[in-house]
């Protein structure tokens, strides 16, 4: 069974790929609005063992997502919209007719813990998701707390860690930070993400 597992190329989302790898042929998926490259994001799959595949996003998305980011003064609703727009996206599947090693596509997954406030995949639009486009949706990580996750990522990953601004990865932030940096200035930028940690894998213990 295929599954396509949207992924960032940190530790949450390459935690749930090798949970599911027992029970699917898992690619890992980039979604990307052609803003940044998604290179980071293939080197980590590539790391430990997965093929890696980067599928297109609607840019009106992002550009709806900067705007909601700006007028709200926080990120969260933006990211959420996009992180939506991003399973449905894939999910849909038109991209798997150009992707080598994928018959039909059997179920979308992503990393979303517990723990996390955005993104979230709601129990009404899994079930949305699950009818329109005959897929199961995976959360592998969805009952795990953060201190399970970090523990186990511990045991398996070699992760890179530091300032989200200077981890290298192709998941929504970097797109969407480089976007509302074009349309209102690096100072908005800082305003509007707080200061955080992120991971980036480099390969497996």
């Amino acid at each position: 069974m295929d599954c396509a597992l949207l992924y960032s190329g940190g530790k949450d989302s390459t935690l749930a790929a090798l949970l599911l790898d027992p029970f699917y042929d898992v690619t890992l998926v980039s979604g990307s609005f052609g803003v940044r490259d998604t290179e980071p994001a293939r080197e980590s799959a590539s790391a430990v063992g997965f093929d890696h595949v980067t599928v297109d996003l609607d840019p009106d998305v992002a550009h709806e997502a900067i705007k909601e980011m700006h007028d709200d003064g926080y990120p969260r609703n933006g990211i959420q919209r996009v992180h939506e727009h991003a399973v449905e996206t894939v999910a849909r599947g038109d991209w798997v007719t150009e992707t080598d090693g994928i018959d039909s596509l059997a179920a979308v997954a992503d990393g979303t813990r517990r723990d996390d406030r955005v993104p979230t995949i709601e129990r009404p639009l899994a079930q949305s998701v699950e009818d329109r486009f005959d897929v199961d949706y995976l959360a592998p990580l969805a009952g795990i707390g953060r201190g399970a996750i970090d523990a186990m990522a511990a045991d398996r990953l070699v992760v890179e860690s530091g300032p989200s601004a200077e981890i290298p990865k192709a998941d929504y932030e970097v797109e969407l930070r480089q976007l509302l940096r074009e349309r209102y200035g690096e100072d908005v930028v800082a305003d509007i993400f707080p200061a955080h940690t992120q991971s980036r894998v480099r390969g497996l213990r």
